[in-house]
């Protein structure tokens, strides 16, 4: 069953916090699972399961003790040479002076009006290198970043929670001042703080105070709140503080990730944070004196096996939500240790397909059993519960990889400056869909109808409706030899509507129009993607080709929420009360010819597509079906 909604704050830059994790997926250990239960997610009819080899016991780890998480990478940009001139950066942001020189910052400054600037400064993560130096005995560093840490303590009194920036980066600072304490202790040689550095205990409990006040709830916010909050409970021994911690995780857990290994962020990029994140959560509580139980341990598991199934064979995870193009991590000892070296190492997955009740389809033509990796097609279409937390408007859609590249992508991620750009890219525009150009408001569920498994093809039907009376189906044909999509649209409305299918493809195509087709190549590829449009049930119109349009925005590609190049789109489109749009989205080699024809059956058609010197026929039925004759 979908998970329920969790508790959320319902203000804008509350999202911003939520960059950690596109730096964090990539900067964060993570932590190999250890146990747990062994269900499995959707098994695939067409192949034998077999069990991963059992993982080993967790080795003894010292009590009442909290580990210093890394500080996401934004350390990096911010050496002690700059924490001297009080010179802060972050993203494309230039490094900027925040303070006099002294310490003294000046916390309301945000030279660019970046939320997410604002929030990062507030965290502190900036002060990591410093840290480390004051942890390693250099006491000028621990002067600086003592004196930064306790300037923000005095300019900013409890509660903060007036000043979002200061509000929604609590639990990164909370971390940040928990690993100055263990810096204080360590470069000074001391094992209780002196006299001069008792505030840091007080702003802990502050901070601790404000984190039971202002839990975020089931998501990945709540959870790092929940981790800080444990965090000081450990560090100054305070019993009540840990329980209040771990009730919450243990509550939490069952919502933020499913039985079937599904999270409930509605992003990619988010399910592998939280990957992370609940590896940390393991570690942090066996440290610290309290047994995590077995939910978090078999959760993950699940996760592991739902984030291989989610990777294309690119080796990236599929770019769903608010998701950069992002590597799956290696993770040794799991299956993604295969899906993330490209199956160079770790255990080859058994599962071909996954269909998960949170809204996700995950497929592929093999794990590279009889070609290589790379060159094996994957896709994922999306369905399920309306959008929340890090979800688009993107029921329906489909992103494909084949011939070892990108075939139809996601319009991506552009952060969370509530801008144009960001809701063009949550909207249904940026995505591989059929768009109502009436409902660009939040879509409702969208339901599974029918699907069907066989050797060489997939069959899945899509239902939603967009608005009173505006019905959208979608079924999705997948072949394997040759590799190739076919997708009937269809709509119906009371009145008269303007539908579109759009596939998005990557920035480096040009795309050229003849007829009923639109060839899409990088000048010089080897490979190519051929899109036709065949007439079912209604004529078709002239073909669209939109890139890098403004007004309005449309023909984009979001690689990071920094990066955005113009990428060709290419419209299917019909007016009128009903929309029949029948697709097929063919990636061949640049010198493959691909040629159709069509006969009638009934009130259905059969399509016959050569591809390459490769025949295959289709059968299109009147009710929607798809299915692979030949």
């Amino acid at each position: 069953m979908p998970a329920r909604h969790p508790r959320t704050a319902g203000t804008t830059v509350r999202l911003a916090i939520a960059l950690a994790a596109s730096v964090a997926v990539l900067a964060t250990a993570l932590m190999i699972p250890r146990g747990g239960s062994k269900p499995e997610a959707a098994p695939d009819p067409t192949v034998v399961r077999t069990a991963e080899p059992p993982t080993a016991p967790p080795t003894p780890a010292k009590r009442n003790t909290y580990t210093c998480p890394a500080y996401s990478g934004i350390d990096h940009a911010n050496p002690l040479a700059n924490l001297y001139r009080d010179t802060f950066t972050w993203g494309t942001t230039a490094p900027y002076k925040v303070g006099d020189g002294k310490g003294n910052i000046n916390w309301r400054v945000n030279p660019d009006k970046n939320p997410s600037w604002y929030m990062w400064l507030h965290s502190l993560r900036w002060l990591g290198q410093g840290i480390v130096a004051a942890g390693n005995g250099d006491r000028r560093a621990l002067q600086r970043v003592s004196a930064i840490a306790h300037d923000w303590v005095k300019d900013n009194p409890y509660s903060w929670k007036s000043d979002i920036g200061a509000y929604e980066s609590t639990m990164h600072r909370t971390n940040v001042l928990i690993c100055l304490r263990q810096a204080t202790l360590s470069g000074l040689h001391v094992s209780r703080l002196p006299r001069e550095y008792a505030w840091l205990d007080k702003a802990l409990l502050d901070h601790a105070w404000f984190l039971r006040k202002n839990w975020s709830g089931d998501w990945n916010h709540g959870t790092d709140e929940s981790l800080a909050l444990f965090g000081v409970g450990c560090t100054l021994g305070r019993s009540d503080l840990k329980k209040v911690a771990a009730d919450r995780l243990t509550s939490a857990i069952k919502t933020s990730i499913d039985t079937q290994g599904s999270t409930n962020e509605q992003s990619t990029a988010y399910a592998q944070f939280n990957y992370s994140l609940w590896g940390r959560a393991i570690d942090v509580l066996e440290k610290c004196g309290v047994d995590p139980g077995t939910t978090i341990k078999a959760r993950r598991r699940e996760l592991a096996k739902w984030l291989a199934l989610a990777t294309n064979s690119l080796g990236n995870l599929h770019q769903i939500g608010d998701s950069e193009v992002v590597r799956t991590a290696p993770v040794p000892g799991t299956v993604l240790e295969y899906a993330g070296t490209l199956g160079a190492q770790g255990i080859r997955p058994t599962q071909r397909i996954g269909i998960f009740d949170a809204g996700y389809i995950f497929g592929r033509t093999g794990w590279g059993e009889t070609r290589p990796f790379t060159q094996e097609s994957t896709y994922s279409i999306r369905f399920g519960p309306a959008r929340k937390l890090h979800g688009h408007e993107d029921h329906t859609s489909i992103t494909y990889t084949s011939h070892g590249r990108d075939v139809l992508i996601d319009g991506g991620h552009a952060g969370y400056k509530m801008d144009d750009w960001r809701s063009w890219a949550k909207s249904q525009f940026s995505h591989n869909e059929m768009t109502v150009l009436s409902t660009a408001a939040e879509h409702p569920e969208t339901k599974l109808t029918r699907s069907s498994i066989a050797p060489t093809s997939e069959f899945y039907e899509l239902h939603d409706s967009l608005g009173k009376g505006i019905d959208r189906t979608r079924g999705v044909l997948v072949l394997k030899d040759p590799d190739l999509m076919v997708v009937l649209d269809r709509g119906t409305s009371p009145s008269s509507q303007d539908y579109q299918t759009l596939w998005h493809l990557p920035e480096d195509q040009k795309v050229v129009v003849n007829g009923n087709s639109a060839v899409a190549a990088r000048p010089g590829d080897r490979v190519k993607t051929t899109l036709l449009q065949i007439p079912f049930q209604q004529q078709t119109t002239p073909i669209q080709v939109a890139t890098g349009n403004t007004d309005p925005i449309q023909g984009w590609h979001y690689t990071t929420i920094d990066k955005r190049h113009p990428a060709p789109v290419v419209k299917f489109t019909r007016s009128g009360r009903t929309a029949s749009i029948l697709s097929v989205i063919v990636p061949t080699r640049s010198k493959g010819a691909v040629a159709y024809t069509t006969s009638q059956q009934g009130s259905g058609v059969r399509i016959t597509l050569k591809v390459d010197g490769v025949s295959s026929t289709i059968s299109v039925a009147a009710d929607g079906t798809l299915t692979r004759v030949k």
